[in-house]
């Protein structure tokens, strides 16, 4: 169609341009790059050794504080980064389940401070240590609660890195030799989100459709959905690898292989040997030296192992300076709580016999908020789109 324009002349009809499109010669900024996904899962292992070294309940909440800053501010608007809050409430029952434990089956801590006693069941000879009910005292919830803390702390830092990184780029990135194995760690790490997302979706549905959505009548009315979804998710996978090639290798002179093999072997037996050199304190001297040559002979394995996989990468995730700062302002965190607690144990694992109240140790507690820095140097997630904002054609 043609159509007048100003100067009289008949002309092309100008096409409108579409909302929030910018105009003719205006550069476009280019999306930042998301933070590599082995950055994050460092990071939040890093947390969770950290969480490990300490029983201090101070320590420990600034940990779980870090961490949920970091996902609160940094996790990316998909239904896999919804996870974080199912960790926390697994957390929280194995902090409920660690206390009912504490209280009917008691605790190996002595204690003067008594709360209450509950009836106490007889048990036979041959159970001898162990006791249903008795007495409970307030040193004995105490170590149960300390020792609650730190493991609800492991499972809300992993939850955070399953939050933060996407489980098929962390796929991409691994090295040939480990792809099946890293094929398998990731279904294995997805099955939570998964989970999580379908039960949200049938619990939606369900409301809308005016049904009861909890309770045990809407746990069971759920409950077989959701085990049919991830059926039918396995049939699709095994589909989709099948289609894909997985499994085929390209093939390699017997040489290669063997060299492959002996690489790998003796770098793991080196680590081994190196670890526990290190742990011992008669083998400080070669400890170190035999842990290296071990893990470049692991290394060497492994870039020999991939030349067996066929796969390619597409626009593979760049290892680039924020990985470096993630990754070691978590190492940092670890290896600073590891030094204090051989600098100063007492800090680290506060003692309930006699019952005082814990102290926060400053200089620790500093090394902990190291772990805040992903939230100042990733890039911030995209923001959801809004279908009602959509432009209309």
């Amino acid at each position: 169609m043609r159509k007048a324009d100003g100067s009289g002349r008949p002309g092309l009809a100008r096409p409108r341009p579409e909302r929030g499109t910018p105009p003719a010669g205006v550069p476009v900024p280019r999306p930042r790059r998301a933070l590599h996904p082995g950055a994050w899962w460092l990071w939040a292992l890093a947390l969770g050794t950290a969480a490990t070294r300490t029983t201090n309940p101070l320590l420990l909440a600034l940990l779980i504080t870090v961490s949920g800053y970091v996902v609160a501010v940094r996790r990316p608007h998909t239904p896999w980064a919804r996870s974080y809050g199912a960790f926390v409430k697994l957390a929280a029952a194995v902090l409920v389940l660690r206390l009912a434990f504490a209280i009917v089956l008691g605790s190996p801590i002595p204690g003067t401070h008594t709360l209450f006693t509950l009836p106490e069941v007889p048990l036979p000879g041959w159970a001898q240590g162990i006791r249903l009910g008795g007495r409970v005292t307030a040193e004995g919830l105490t170590f149960a609660l300390y020792d609650a803390l730190r493991l609800a702390a492991l499972l809300i830092c992993v939850g955070a890195a399953n939050a933060l990184a996407s489980s098929s780029r962390l796929l991409k990135s691994l090295p040939g030799a480990l792809y099946e194995l890293g094929v398998a760690v990731v279904v294995a790490l997805t099955f939570a989100p998964n989970l999580i997302a379908d039960v949200r979706r049938l619990r939606a549905a369900r409301r809308l459709r005016g049904r009861p959505d909890k309770g045990v009548h809407g746990l069971v009315q759920v409950g077989l959905p959701v085990l049919e979804g991830a059926l039918e998710r396995s049939v699709s996978l095994a589909a989709a690898m099948d289609a894909r090639g997985y499994g085929r290798t390209a093939e390699v002179p017997a040489a290669v292989r063997r060299t492959t093999a002996a690489l790998t072997l003796g770098g793991l037996l080196g680590v081994c040997a190196g670890t526990y050199g290190l742990l011992t304190a008669a083998g400080g001297s070669y400890g170190l030296p035999v842990l290296l040559a071990g893990l470049a002979s692991a290394l060497a394995g492994l870039w020999l192992g991939g030349r067996r996989s066929v796969r390619t990468r597409y626009r593979p995730d760049p290892w680039d300076a924020r990985a470096w700062l993630v990754s070691a302002s978590g190492a940092a965190v670890a290896a600073l709580l590891i030094l204090a607690g051989s600098l100063d144990p007492g800090s680290l694992d506060p003692g309930v016999v006699p019952l005082e109240p814990p102290t926060l140790p400053l200089w620790p507690a500093a090394a902990v908020l190291l772990g805040l820095l992903p939230a100042f140097v990733t890039p911030a997630p995209e923001a959801a789109r809004d279908p009602r904002k959509e432009p209309t054609t």
